[in-house]
């Protein structure tokens, strides 16, 4: 492959050629990161067909910058190979891994009083993967759950996200966080369903949403990604009731950006890249306000 001068951005995103179930979603996000990119002055490099792995680790050494995209259970293995070729603006592979434990994260933010459903192993309860990815696999049901799953206590509330940018520094050998607290970008609306077979459906958002407890979800979430260690972007989701309860953290882009993205006055890029150095800007401005399907088609409300 041979490139322009100038800079390199490696955006490595999984789903667009390894799995046909979330591609869709997966193409709209590389596009609105792919376009913000270009605008931002860098040459985007996609991996090819071929294995994830390998591609990364071909690709990355001549890119300045580089972000994976993948389901967070693969996220992990493949942030490492990231790191250890390029500069990543995504979040450390050691926190990828520890969210890719829904179990062990919900113990740690209890652990650090942040509100999270009781695990539970009887009665009517949300059984999901313990390393899973969105909605798939999670469903209301009063049955076992199964190899790899555990049950948490259904919360009837409001589904929203937050998404926000975690800042960073680098020093000599390790990434340090830069102490600054982290950039929201905004509130999202979730649309999720609870299909005849108890299984969750997410089926899309808008944002932004001004909520009238937004303070309290604000502060649940940015506790949620200091807590952590998230670093660059992440979406914490959150179920709002008595309590605002996180209920999933992501570290990673998720299809909230596409909506975000067609509402805010600054680049992702130029944000990704300055809160990987420890210079997020202490706010972002958004105009309007969007709905978004599950496959990442944005409409104005």
């Amino acid at each position: 492959m041979t490139y322009r001068s100038g800079m390199n951005a490696l955006l490595a995103e999984y789903t667009l050629s390894h799995d046909p179930a979330l591609a869709a979603e997966g193409a709209a996000m590389l596009d609105v990161l792919e376009r913000s990119f270009v605008r931002s002055g860098y040459e985007v490099v996609t991996p090819g067909t071929g294995d994830f792995a390998q591609e990364i680790a071909r690709l990355a050494p001549a890119c300045d910058v580089g972000l994976v995209i993948a389901p967070d259970n693969l996220l992990p293995r493949f942030t490492i190979i990231l790191e250890q070729n390029t500069h990543n603006l995504g979040c450390g592979s050691m926190t990828a891994a520890v969210c890719a434990n829904k179990v062990q994260t919900a113990k740690i933010l209890r652990s650090h009083g942040i509100p999270v459903p009781d695990e539970t192993t009887s009665g009517m309860r949300v059984i999901k993967p313990v390393s899973g990815c969105g909605a798939q696999g999670v469903r209301l049901s009063d049955q076992p759950a199964g190899a790899a799953e555990f049950g948490q206590q259904y919360i009837d509330g409001e589904h929203l996200s937050v998404s926000l940018v975690g800042s960073r520094v680098v020093g000599d050998a390790c990434l340090y966080f830069s102490g600054a607290p982290p950039l929201v970008l905004a509130i999202n609306r979730q649309s999720i369903e609870i299909g005849d077979d108890g299984a969750f459906y997410y089926r899309g958002g808008e944002t932004p949403v001004d909520h009238k407890r937004s303070e309290e979800i604000l502060q649940v979430a940015k506790k949620t990604v200091e807590v952590l260690g998230c670093q660059g972007y992440c979406g914490v989701d959150v179920i709002v009731s008595d309590r605002v309860y996180v209920v999933d953290v992501n570290p990673r882009i998720t299809t909230s950006l596409v909506g975000i993205a067609a509402c805010m006055h600054e680049e992702i890029a130029q944000i990704l890249v300055a809160a990987s150095k420890g210079n997020a800007p202490a706010e972002i401005h958004l105009s309007g306000r969007v709905t978004f399907d599950k496959n990442g088609k944005v409409n104005r409300a």
